[in-house]
């Protein structure tokens, strides 16, 4: 009996994309080995972005080497599992009024100064980040493959 598919549709994805928290993003190091690390993140269209500061391990891999993989992933138990991976290129987005776009994109789904999450732009926006713009670099994940489980259409049968 061949097994269940349970991939998630393009749609699916893009919802699982949409209300995820942290995504792991991996890059690879001079060394060859995976630098793995946590990002908060948010969706460009259908991509994901995210940004970090520009002298970072990632950012730093990234301008020598695009080539990244992120996952999100959720669920506790076997049969909740639920993930997406995506292989892709990074493209970089270096202008700081564009990076400081990104901060505000962040601040609607995250906590960004405090404990509640509190949505900036404008003048707020840029009191708050500005300083921080030209000192970051932005990622917008390019897919080249996308990879992706749902274990819930597994409905207990393994």
């Amino acid at each position: 009996m061949a097994r269940k598919d349970i991939s998630m549709t393009h749609d699916e994805q893009q919802a699982f994309l949409g209300q995820g928290h942290t995504l792991i993003v991996t890059t690879i190091g001079t060394d060859g080995w995976p630098h793995v690390a946590p990002m908060w993140y948010f969706m460009d269209g259908e991509r994901v972005a995210f940004r970090s500061f520009t002298r970072s391990q990632k950012m730093v891999n990234l301008a020598r080497d695009p080539k990244l993989t992120v996952l999100l992933e959720d669920g506790k138990t076997y049969q909740e599992l639920r993930g997406v991976m995506i292989k892709g290129t990074a493209t970089l987005i270096r202008d700081p009024a564009d990076v400081l776009r990104m901060y505000g994109e962040l601040s609607r789904r995250y906590p960004m100064a405090g404990t509640e999450v509190v949505p900036l732009e404008g003048a707020a926006l840029e009191a708050a980040f500005g300083r921080f713009a030209s000192k970051n670099t932005g990622v917008v994940v390019e897919p080249e493959s996308v990879v992706s489980w749902d274990h819930r259409k597994l409905a207990g049968a393994y």
